[in-house]
Parts: structure tokens; C-alpha cells; sequence
């Protein structure tokens, strides 16, 4: 079985937050820090090496140390650019790594043992890539995908124009990893709960 470490991370930024009045979901605070600080706890220990999939001036992450790579499909393409980031990325600067996991950085409560389930899920069924689910319901942006297939997305994204995470997922063998709720003291929580409004901010301080 590949070990954790030999899985690159990407973290995935580069979205418009329209939902969230625009500006980076990820700065926003959630119990007096940034949720992308509390994501990168989560992430970090799970993966051998880690980047921030982000457009703009990346300056403005500088403060959490990690490199951060601009989507290489411009016209904000979706998660699936950033995936392929990711992809590009490892493929370069980590070369050993023939995975990489990817995380959105809006949802803070993610499993610490997400990528190990993932691995061996990929592994006991011989799929091609794996994507967790809870209650029914797909999380595609938590997802561990080959690094091979890297030029495929490419084609799939510029050639075929295709944007939607599940419709190129359908051309491989997917295995969707099932999460459970995690206990809090407010109560039971959905671990990919994602703070897409303020009104989530709200609802995921009662959580911490």
C-alpha cells in the first residue's frame, strides 16, 4: 500500500466566493482564526507536501508558508482546474508522489484520516480514484486523484470543455469512501460541512 507521504495535497481557493460576498472564504475567521490556517492543521499530516490552489496576487497567503499555483485553465474553471493544478504541481515538485489528494478550504471539520481511507479504498477495490461521500450525498472536491491521468483531464478540459467533476469521473473506476458524522458538543456533524455563507460561519462556530 503507498504511504500518506508519497500523496501530494492540494488545496483548493481559486473559486469567486459569490456566495460568500466574494473576496477568499478561506481568510474569513471561525473562532478567531483564519479557516484556512485550521484547514492546513487538518491536511498538512495527512500528505507528504501541500499546495495552495489559488488566483490573484498570492502574496496574500503568504503568512501560511505554503507555494501557491494559479489555475493552468484560466476563466475560472471550476474545481476541476483545480485539480488539474494540483496534478501539474506534483507532477513537478513531487515527483515520487504518484496521488494527490485534494481539499476545499471552506469546510474545517474534514477527517484527519480522510487520505489513509482513501488509499485503501482506491486500493482494496482497483479504482482509479476515490471521492468521499456522507449521508448519500458526493464530496467530489475531497478526492485522491492519479497524478497519471493528469494529460487526460487536460484534454478533457480544453479540447472537450468539460467542467463538471462528475461527468469525467464517469469515464473511470470511481470507489466513494463513506464518512461518518463526527460528534461535537453541539452535536452530530456532517465532517465536509462547508461555509459557503455568513450564515454557515455562523452555524460552524457553534461546532468548534
Amino acid at each position: 500500500m503507498i504511504a500518506t507521504d508519497n500523496v501530494a495535497g492540494v488545496l483548493l481557493a481559486g473559486g469567486l466566493s459569490r456566495r460568500m460576498g466574494g473576496g477568499d472564504k478561506c481568510l474569513r475567521e471561525l473562532g478567531g482564526r483564519p479557516i484556512l490556517a485550521q484547514v492546513i492543521e487538518r491536511a498538512a499530516p495527512q500528505v507528504g507536501s501541500l499546495v495552495l490552489n489559488a488566483n490573484g496576487d498570492p502574496a496574500r497567503f503568504e503568512s501560511f508558508g505554503l507555494p501557491v499555483a494559479a489555475d493552468v485553465v484560466e476563466g475560472y474553471a471550476g474545481p476541476l482546474a483545480g485539480v488539474l493544478t494540483g496534478l501539474d504541481w506534483a507532477a513537478e515538485n513531487a515527483p515520487a508522489a504518484p496521488w494527490v489528494a485534494s481539499f476545499a478550504c471552506d469546510a474545517p471539520f474534514f477527517p484527519a484520516g480522510m487520505v489513509a481511507r482513501m488509499l485503501a479504498a482506491v486500493e482494496a477495490a482497483g479504482a482509479d480514484m476515490a471521492c468521499a461521500v456522507t449521508h448519500g450525498r458526493t464530496h467530489p472536491v475531497f478526492g485522491l486523484w492519479p497524478v497519471g491521468l493528469r494529460e487526460a483531464l487536460r484534454r478533457a478540459m480544453l479540447e472537450e470543455e468539460i467542467r463538471k467533476v462528475d461527468l469525467w469521473t464517469a469515464r473511470y473506476r470511481l470507489v466513494e469512501v463513506a464518512f461518518p458524522d463526527v460528534e461535537t458538543p453541539a452535536g452530530p456533524l456532517d465532517p465536509f460541512f462547508n461555509t459557503n455563507r455568513p450564515e454557515d460561519l455562523e452555524e460552524a462556530s457553534r461546532y468548534l
